[in-house]
């Protein structure tokens, strides 16, 4: 009985979580580090997707640094 418990407990927190990480992509949060990273390859002539994969995150994540 516990066990039915603890699985309801971990897709309550499971699901909390992944709302979370929504809404912080939805608002375009990225980590002030991530965003020198990619201005800083862009600027050294690096490509879009070329940056996306060095600096380990989504082309549309590079996009939209750029253009801000």
């Amino acid at each position: 009985m516990l066990g039915v418990f603890a699985e309801y407990e971990r897709a309550i927190l499971r699901e909390r979580t992944v709302a979370g990480l929504r809404r912080a992509q939805s608002a375009g949060k990225v980590a002030p580090e991530v965003e020198a990273a990619v201005r800083a390859s862009l600027a050294a002539g690096i490509g879009i997707q070329r940056t996306a994969k060095t600096v380990g995150v989504g082309v549309s994540t590079v996009m939209r640094i750029k253009a801000g």
